[in-house]
């Protein structure tokens, strides 16, 4: 009897302790647990975040005595359970940071590449800013070396047309003829060797006879003609260089204009006049060209 007593108070005490352990946690603990969000935006993972725990027996300072003994005990499957989305975030943290390292080194790749090629480009524009400086100062020592050719070739050009007074001799003929004697070759000979391969010359050739009117400049015209062939055939001398004037009774230029002076003869008087074709020619042309 005795044994069954000591059972029941056992058993009472151990049903009463639990109530009373539930109220003094329930009056030391008014505020019950509830789920609270820890924000109301999206994380940097784009998921929702994280909720609190509801109901969990470690919340305030002292945990109840109720829930120290009834709650299960921390085992694996429970540890991995609570710490399962902890995890995946962290995983997901861990994905979003290996990717925006990724996305950093493309980024400084990129910024890399266009420094190297700003500065190729600049090189460049350098070396063709260079090479226009050499052109431009080739440019400007060939128009120096211009100017100066010019300032020695103007003075010739201007004379181009201002003939001087070269070799001039006087063929006689005998009245009625117009062959060449042998000693007017041998004139002809000296005046025409100098001319080969010169230039800025002209051969003036004047026929005058004795007589009157047209009969007198015709046959100074044939004695001119007879000079002229000789030497075209004999010494190559160009038609172009040649200027024929039949004079007839005319007096030669210098002799005075006298009766007796108009009929002193026939005679041919051959003439070199020279500009200044030849010394321009002998002027040697600046090779300082751009290029």
């Amino acid at each position: 009897m005795k044994s069954r007593m000591v059972v029941a108070l056992i058993l009472s005490t151990s049903i009463s302790l639990p109530v009373f352990a539930q109220q003094a946690s329930s009056s030391s603990a008014p505020q019950a647990a509830t789920s609270v969000p820890v924000t109301h935006g999206e994380t940097a993972t784009g998921q929702p975040p994280l909720q609190a725990t509801q109901g969990d027996f470690w919340e305030g300072e002292e945990p109840g005595t109720v829930a120290l003994i009834s709650h299960p005990f921390a085992n694996k499957k429970y540890i991995a359970r609570q710490t399962a989305p902890i995890r995946d975030r962290l995983n997901e943290m861990e994905q979003i940071t290996t990717t925006h390292g990724k996305n950093i080194k493309d980024i400084d790749a990129r910024t890399q590449q266009g420094v190297q090629l700003a500065s190729t480009k600049t090189s460049e524009a350098d070396q063709h800013a260079q090479d226009a400086s050499n052109k431009a100062q080739m440019a400007q020592q060939a128009s120096s070396a211009v100017n100066t050719h010019l300032s020695k070739v103007e003075p010739v050009v201007e004379s181009l047309d201002q003939y001087k007074a070269g070799a001039q001799i006087v063929i006689r003929f005998r009245a009625g003829q117009t062959a060449l004697s042998k000693d007017a070759k041998g004139a002809l000979d000296e005046m025409a060797a100098p001319l080969k391969d010169q230039h800025g010359y002209v051969i003036e050739v004047q026929g005058f006879s004795s007589g009157q009117g047209q009969a007198a400049i015709a046959a100074s015209r044939r004695m001119a003609d007879s000079v002229v062939r000789y030497l075209v055939l004999n010494h190559e001398v160009p038609a172009y260089r040649l200027y024929v004037v039949g004079m007839g009774n005319a007096p030669m230029p210098g002799e005075e204009g006298t009766k007796a002076k108009r009929t002193s003869g026939s005679r041919v008087a051959i003439n070199v006049l020279k500009n200044g074709l030849d010394q321009m020619a002998s002027t040697p042309v600046s090779s300082a060209t751009p290029k």
